[in-house]
């Protein structure tokens, strides 16, 4: 497989190491400065990137368990549809593919420097047009092997290259408890006004989530699609979990020999009664890749599956008539 094709951002190995140089991803539990002091207390009305906060070594739900985040607050000046206070508690939270990182780092790679329009400021800036209202959360992976693989650790189980090995729902080690973590303390360190609680029933009203995995990303809503009913049934964690309003699947890739897409029935069944309205966005790049052809059979089976018990899946093939090309699987980002 390694000898085949390369993770595409998920992408896999010989593209990579071919298209691509090593990009850094050090972490640093020194107080945000720089970039993310131009952020105001509350909110934001200035330009894109003033509303931008780097927030480093956020703790999720193990304090030993950290990762980086951005912020992209809403902008406050700007109209927007329906009551301020459904609006100002609404959150995405995105979870990035292999080689995209923090503009600095990538800016470091004269190879990479050709990418810098996916990195992670740049994919903030992209979601905060798409959601205009919400607060913009960007995950950076607990570690990037070679500095290119993401490897998403901190919510799944998974080796050197971040490929997952899923697993039930489990309190102690719950991608859905370490997400609430981290949006808890991200918010705290962010100041933002009625921050969620690490833990317990009480969330904040108006409270709302929008999950976005791209390529290797797509592995955290993979595992917490595999947590769902576990996490539904215990009451230290449902009601957050209730709170997850989408859940967008971008390309979805790992260097793993299946299990791109989930495919455990009684699973997706869950999924289809959880009342997630999901959506899945593909380009030919991942989904009709010969030297792959069971990420494409799975995608099929994902989908009619949810179909099978209920579900709306929204659905689309981008660039279904250009050539497989990793800026076309990029580019998915920008065109869901």
């Amino acid at each position: 497989m390694l000898a085949a094709r390369a993770v595409s951002v998920g992408f896999t190995l010989i593209t990579v190491a071919k298209t691509m140089t090593s990009v850094s991803a050090t972490t640093s539990s020194e107080p945000p400065r720089g970039l993310h002091a131009a952020a105001s207390r509350d909110g934001g009305s200035g330009s894109p990137r003033q509303r931008l906060q780097k927030l480093l070594a956020v703790p999720g739900h193990d304090p030993s368990r950290v990762n980086d985040l951005l912020l992209l607050r809403p902008d406050t000046g700007q109209t927007v549809c329906g009551p301020k206070e459904k609006s100002g508690n609404r959150h995405v939270v995105f979870f990035h593919g292999d080689i995209q990182n923090f503009q600095e780092e990538m800016a470091l790679q004269p190879e990479g420097s050709q990418w810098l329009r996916w990195s992670l400021e740049q994919v903030a800036l992209t979601l905060g047009r798409r959601f205009p209202d919400r607060h913009i959360w960007v995950i950076r992976a607990s570690h990037m092997y070679l500095h290119k693989f993401s490897c998403y650790q901190n919510f799944v189980e998974s080796n050197m290259f971040g490929a997952p090995e899923h697993s039930p729902y489990s309190p102690d080690l719950s991608a859905f408890h370490h997400l609430r973590a981290l949006l808890s303390h991200g918010m705290e360190r962010a100041n933002l006004p009625n921050p969620l609680q690490p833990q317990g029933d009480s969330i904040p009203s108006g409270f709302s989530l929008t999950l976005v995995g791209f390529s290797k990303g797509c592995v955290v809503l993979n595992q917490m699609v595999y947590e769902l009913s576990g996490a539904r049934a215990d009451p230290q964690v449902s009601h957050f979990v209730k709170r997850i309003a989408d859940m967008y699947w971008l390309d979805g890739g790992h260097p793993g020999g299946s299990e791109t897409w989930v495919t455990d029935k009684q699973v997706l069944k869950d999924l289809a009664s959880s009342g997630v309205s999901i959506h899945a966005h593909v380009t030919p790049y991942e989904v009709c890749d010969p030297m792959r052809a069971w990420v494409g059979r799975e995608y099929g089976y994902f989908i009619k599956t949810l179909e099978e018990f209920g579900a709306c899946p929204s659905k689309k093939l981008h660039f279904a008539d250009e050539p497989p090309c990793i800026e076309n699987h990029f580019r998915v980002i920008q065109d869901f």
